[in-house]
């Protein structure tokens, strides 16, 4: 594995403890220690019973279940219930503030882990991870890629710890390219060229999905900025720093949307599709690229035509940019222990097991995603996923835009903005001074907890 320059949570404030956690903690400002998590030998066998509640996405929950049952039928005096819902936070928040938690949780992407961390909320797992893996010797800490195991980090504990993950880009039809005698772009000037070239033929160059626009602020304007400014403009933005949304880096890349959309390389009315309905009149051919992450081909499986296909590739960057060429923007899936579990020392045997190498090579498999286990993509990786596992590990620098989980309503304000542009209704101009200003009325009010990113 290269190693990779990372852009990571390094630190936070909590301004008023509970705003995006669970509620009133009733701590006032002074963040609340943590814990650590207990350790057992690797010899222990557990009884009781446990609980483990996990966000019910794409991937579901069935693999967590049978991984369950086989650790049961390691322990057999031990019972292990994993429940799941699409929205599992909401279930968890009035939970966590009481001594009903679950002993192992994955509560999704609504809920902020982070103010759980200050909050006191989580157990730290430094201690865990020095411990030997489910298999072999050594440190479990050693069986993670480290680029994607940092983004669990804070003021350098571990709170949360990483299973699957996202890499986003976008994706083409290559049989359809093939046929057309098209290429894959790398540059914007090459997009630009092939997306006429794609309009002749009467196909929409790209779509995109519009109800959702964090995708095409994830796969187009911030991988855009970073590759125009470099990553200090995407830290900028996610650290509140006083103009970041202004800055010509930002700007440029909201005028290569603009300059897409006045082309006509858009597909009409996208801006009105959900993600399944964008994503399959890419998969029909009304469209020959879309931005998305690498879970595209789990989500639309049932959809896909007889001999569609799917091939990643990386954002076209800009050629005369500051940013690393190989830059790619991942999302991690995190799972935690709260500090009240029942059954901490079971769940982190559970977790090892469930992290182990062959546990980590079945899900990939069976579930068409990467994970942050190494070597977990040495079996059979499915097609979908050759090029971003090689593009991942050739990159020098992996990023994570984590604003869009910290700050809801920042985040809601700028998509709002983004689409305005994308509608004609706002400049790129006015795109950077609506997402400013929502961002410095995020910075200046004392309910909504801070992070910082290096």
């Amino acid at each position: 594995m290269v190693m990779k320059n990372c852009w990571v949570l390094v630190g936070a404030t909590a301004l008023v403890l509970g705003a995006a956690g669970c509620g009133d903690s009733g701590k006032g400002g002074d963040e609340t220690p943590s814990a650590n998590a207990p350790v057992a030998a690797a010899s222990k066998k557990f009884t009781g019973k446990m609980e483990v509640q996990a966000f019910k996405g794409g991937f579901d929950i069935d693999f967590y279940q049978q991984a369950a049952k086989e650790f049961d039928a390691k322990n057999p005096g031990l019972t292990t219930t994993v429940q799941g819902d699409p929205r599992v936070w909401e279930k968890l928040r009035p939970r966590l503030n009481s001594d009903d938690v679950p002993d192992l949780m994955f509560p999704g992407w609504g809920m902020d882990h982070w103010a759980l961390a200050e909050e006191g909320q989580l157990l730290t797992l430094d201690a865990a991870l020095d411990s030997p893996p489910y298999e072999g010797t050594g440190k479990w800490r050693d069986t993670f890629e480290p680029t994607i195991l940092k983004l669990g980090q804070k003021d350098g504990k571990q709170y949360v710890l990483p299973y699957y993950f996202t890499v986003w880009g976008w994706w083409f039809d290559p049989g359809v390219f093939a046929k057309n005698g098209w290429t894959a772009p790398k540059t914007f000037d090459d997009l630009l060229a092939l997306c006429e070239k794609i309009k002749q033929k009467g196909i929409a160059p790209i779509t995109f999905q519009g109800k959702y626009p964090y995708y095409m602020l994830e796969g187009m304007l911030l991988p855009w900025a970073q590759s125009i400014g470099g990553p200090q403009v995407i830290s900028d933005i996610q650290n509140l720093v006083p103009g970041a949304w202004k800055s010509p880096a930002i700007l440029q890349a909201a005028t290569m949307i603009a300059q897409l959309r006045d082309k006509g390389y858009f597909e009409n009315g996208a801006v009105g599709l959900s993600h399944t309905e964008s994503q399959t009149d890419f998969l029909n051919g009304k469209a020959a690229m879309i931005p998305c992450g690498t879970w595209l081909e789990s989500e639309m499986k049932k959809q896909m035509p007889p001999g569609a296909k799917m091939q990643y590739l990386l954002p076209p960057v800009v050629a005369s940019g500051k940013g690393d060429p190989t830059a790619v923007l991942i999302e991690i899936e995190p799972w935690m222990v709260p500090a009240k579990a029942k059954q901490p020392e079971a769940a982190i045997a559970l977790y090892k097991y469930m992290t182990s190498p062959d546990k980590a090579k079945q899900f990939v498999e069976q579930k068409g995603t990467l994970m942050s286990i190494k070597g977990s993509d040495a079996g059979k990786l499915p097609d979908t996923l050759v090029i971003p596992s090689q593009v991942f590990k050739a990159s020098k620098t992996a990023w994570s835009f984590q604003a869009r989980n910290w700050y809801p309503a920042m985040e809601k304000e700028i998509e709002n903005a983004l689409t305005s542009m994308v509608n004609g209704q706002a400049t790129p101009q006015q795109f950077c001074d609506r997402s400013e200003a929502a961002a410095q009325k995020t910075k200046g009010d004392d309910s909504v907890v801070k992070h910082k990113v290096e």
